[in-house]
């Protein structure tokens, strides 16, 4: 079990998921509190952080110093989203992908290994990613 402490990925700044654990994310790499081996950024192309970036055409360097430089969750989303309208279709695809990402998709296998990984293989309650990170940090997942 993590004992990072970050918030569920369906905590939203905006109407948009994921964006707090992203900052926060970034905030614990800044303190060094983040395990080195923890997924952050744009290295593994399929990870919600790169993913998050490429579908908001977000620069993830440009976001980390924004985000180090200090300030609400709101302030940074306002800054890094300047100029910009957010679209309500995109934060509907979006949030819809994120909440099923693991769940019949192409990814369902390697959530099961996942699963088994950590000694959950036997938990049907997590059905996508989300549910994984929230078993994982000790939350019980939210549509369980």
């Amino acid at each position: 079990m993590s004992q990072l402490d970050l918030c569920s990925d369906y905590v939203q700044v905006r109407g948009i998921m994921f964006f707090a654990r992203l900052l926060q994310k970034i905030r614990l790499r800044g303190q060094g509190k983040l395990p080195k081996d923890y997924n952050i950024g744009m290295t593994n192309s399929g990870s919600f952080d790169a993913r998050f970036c490429r579908f908001w055409d977000i620069d993830f360097d440009k976001l980390e110093a924004r985000t180090l430089k200090g300030g609400t969750d709101e302030e940074i989303f306002d800054s890094i989203f300047a100029g910009r309208k957010v679209n309500p279709e995109h934060v509907l695809v979006w949030n819809g992908f994120l909440t099923t990402r693991g769940w019949r998709d192409e990814s369902s296998g390697e959530l099961e290994q996942e699963k088994k990984a950590c000694g959950f293989g036997d938990r049907d309650d997590i059905q996508t990613f989300i549910d994984f990170h929230d078993a994982d940090e000790g939350r019980k997942p939210k549509y369980s």
